[in-house]
């Protein structure tokens, strides 16, 4: 199993003007082959292999560019992989994947792979050209370390994420649940067959006069200014702070239910396209849905758990998951619902996580379609939990 490891770096003056002059030198490699290929398939209509770029790179030390002798020439060479590989999904998506664009100087994250990096201790790490560098290691490197990515993101912030190969598998706590059923949405991010929530904690609604007040102040300073760049960093890290919070309660939520359940269902939402909602856009993309179904997934692969994902037109809401009915009426605005055939009152959303979690149990195990019963319902909410307890309101 392959898993990343990201720590904080905090490199002094001499590491961080160094950093600087990789992520230049990186760019200039990058632009330049890639303005090589674009003439060179456009006279011959085909370009040659990356590694026959990889080789002039010392040509161009001796000749024209004697400052990339100064940066980690594994940077500069990994630099031309990713491009010939934004290369290759282009010609195999071109409908779906742009044109491979130069980079900006100006660019507000900045990044390079490079390979031999290693731990020192639990302050320190050890990086090509760079040497020793004060870092923040909360947990140990796990595995066979392959390749190492420092990055700068936009609030000035320095990271290094370790790819590691044959990490073992995390020993997780026995399941008290079976299956359990997430339900994403908006009142609350996600909302459990067992009966928990998670509610919307609306960050970036919270958070917006201040946005507002840091942005205004940006776009009155000259172009080009230092108060402009320092007014820049300070607009990233207000925007930092929002999306660090957001992760927070996603991580924590995900861990928790990866503890407690062996196997977890998810619906598959189209959130792209509920973002073309104007109504609904900022309110959905704070919600973060497709970052909790991402985090449900690999968590679970990390814990030898099962996790499925129930297709976007079952009807999940509509469903009773008490006898089975289909309310086709039901409205975006109706919370609470009483369904035509039982007369069971239903939480729109628990109902739904309920379905979800039966829908994901036939999924992998493979049985064909059937109506919902009781017995269904309380195998979907969990052990000891009875499906009128927990679906009606």
């Amino acid at each position: 199993m392959d898993k990343t490891f990201e720590y904080r770096i905090y490199p002094s003056a001499e590491q961080e003007a160094l950093l600087q002059k990789t992520f230049g030198c990186c760019r200039w490699v990058y632009n330049r082959v890639l303005a090589m290929r674009r003439d060179e398939y456009a006279w011959t209509g085909k370009s040659r292999h990356i590694n026959s770029y990889i080789t002039q790179i010392p040509a161009w030390k001796r000749a024209d560019a004697p400052w990339l002798s100064e940066v980690d020439s594994m940077a500069l060479q990994q630099s031309l992989r990713d491009l010939d590989k934004a290369f290759k999904n282009f010609f195999r998506a071109p409908g779906k994947v742009g044109f491979p664009k130069f980079k900006s100087k100006r660019a507000g994250r900045k990044s390079y792979r490079t390979n031999g990096v290693g731990i020192i201790d639990a302050r320190h790490v050890r990086l090509p050209k760079l040497g020793t560098v004060r870092a923040r290691v909360s947990r140990p490197v796990e595995g066979r370390v392959l390749s190492a990515t420092v990055k700068q993101v936009p609030s000035g912030k320095y990271y290094v994420a370790i790819c590691c190969a044959d990490v073992p598998a995390t020993d997780a706590p026995a399941p008290t649940v079976g299956f359990l059923g997430v339900d994403a949405g908006i009142h609350d991010i996600a909302t459990c067959s067992t009966g928990e929530r998670l509610p919307n904690p609306k960050n970036l609604q919270r958070s917006e006069r201040r946005l507002a007040r840091e942005q205004r102040r940006l776009s009155r300073k000259r172009k080009g200014s230092a108060n402009r760049a320092r007014q820049r960093v300070r607009v990233a890290r207000a925007h930092e702070k929002v999306a660090n919070r957001r992760k927070d309660a996603l991580h924590k939520f995900t861990t928790h239910a990866v503890g407690e359940s062996q196997n977890i269902a998810v619906e598959d939402l189209n959130v792209r396209g509920m973002q073309r909602n104007r109504r609904l856009a900022k309110a959905v993309g704070d919600a973060a849905m497709s970052e909790l179904a991402r985090q449900l997934e690999y968590k679970c692969a990390w814990s030898g758990r099962g996790f499925v994902r129930v297709g976007r037109f079952y009807p999940s809401s509509k469903t009773c998951s008490a006898c089975g009915y289909v309310y086709r009426g039901l409205t975006l605005a109706e919370r609470v619902w009483d369904c035509p055939a039982c007369g069971m009152r239903h939480d729109r959303d628990l109902n739904a996580a309920v379905n979800i979690a039966r829908e994901g149990r036939r999924i992998l195990e493979g049985t064909a379609g059937h109506a919902g019963t009781a017995a269904d319902a309380a195998n979907a909410c969990g052990e000891g939990v009875r499906p009128t307890a927990a679906c009606a309101v």
